[in-house]
């Protein structure tokens, strides 16, 4: 018996509806940044008006960016996304170099990267799963906890996706639910409960006053040392954005491609940058930007 959510030769099964597209945007662009890259821009910056500045300019050029892809989509809706716009804008061979690349090093390193912080951060909660727990070094070669949960991870994963794509998509859309849920859970504790008025008013008082620690003393930015720092600080923040372009490769298993794929990058970018924002918004209303991080009290 075929399998229903499996190619039978004839091509692309479609299974995947608006929700499930969307599903797949922000899912993809969610991940531990959020939590981690906030903290090196406001080390960069050094003022609360100016990071909400970094991630509101980083949410537009993702934005303008989906809706780039939604018209290449719409004009190309077939498997292959990136590949399939390159080969088709400048030759084969581009698009062929493009997808031996994206092989063999751009989609393995962030699945490698993404499995890597997963397993580190699992350490926080269970010590056993540890870079310190090493089953066997070579030289600089190491084997520990962390890299047996990571690989563990990505074959896990790799093998729910070989089992069709209705199972692929109902993963995709829990994770996607448990991390937006998680994100608004965070945004409403963050705004309504844990709300700070001292660091509020810290950070009101230096709102727009960019500085960054150089040698141990305090060097403010203005002109062209601001915009570089700005510039610096959207490294961190773009690539916590990123991986909205995961979409166009599944083209040719989303229902109604032409429509959907445009209108799902755009959802799902405008949906992520505003929790974003509001979880940026959090951070300073509850913490001080400015302080030692080994204080106990924000002043």
């Amino acid at each position: 018996m075929i399998d229903p959510d499996k190619s039978d030769g004839s091509g692309f099964k479609k299974r995947l509806n608006l929700f499930d597209s969307t599903s797949i945007v922000i899912g993809s662009m969610i991940g531990s940044g959020i939590f981690i890259v906030s903290a090196d821009i406001s080390r960069t910056v050094g003022s609360p008006g100016w990071l909400m500045v970094v991630w509101i300019l980083t949410g537009l050029m993702t934005v303008f960016a989906a809706l780039s892809y939604g018209e290449l989509a719409g004009m190309m809706p077939n498997a292959g996304g990136q590949y399939v716009y390159l080969r088709e804008a400048f030759s084969p061979l581009v698009g062929f170099l493009y997808g031996w690349t994206l092989f063999l090093v751009i989609q393995t390193g962030t699945i490698a990267a993404v499995a890597m912080a997963f397993g580190k951060f699992i350490g926080v909660l269970f010590p056993w799963v540890s870079e310190g727990n090493v089953f066997f070094k070579l030289g600089f070669i190491k084997f520990s906890s962390v890299h047996l949960l990571a690989i563990s991870s990505i074959l896990l994963l790799s093998y729910i996706n070989t089992l069709g794509i209705s199972i692929g998509k109902w993963l995709q859309n829990i994770f996607t639910v448990a991390k937006v849920g998680i994100l608004i859970a965070f945004i409403f504790i963050g705004l309504f409960l844990a709300r700070n008025i001292q660091a509020v008013d810290i950070n009101h008082s230096i709102f727009w006053d960019a500085q960054k620690i150089q040698n141990g003393i305090s060097v403010k930015l203005i002109g062209m040392s601001l915009i570089a720092g700005l510039a610096t600080s959207m490294v961190g923040s773009l690539f916590s954005s990123d991986s909205w372009n995961n979409i166009t490769f599944a083209a040719g298993e989303i229902i109604n491609p032409k429509k959907n794929i445009p209108l799902s990058l755009f959802l799902g970018t405008v949906t992520v940058t505003v929790l974003y924002l509001l979880t940026n918004f959090v951070y300073i209303q509850s913490l001080p930007l400015r302080g030692s991080p080994n204080g106990t009290t924000v002043v």
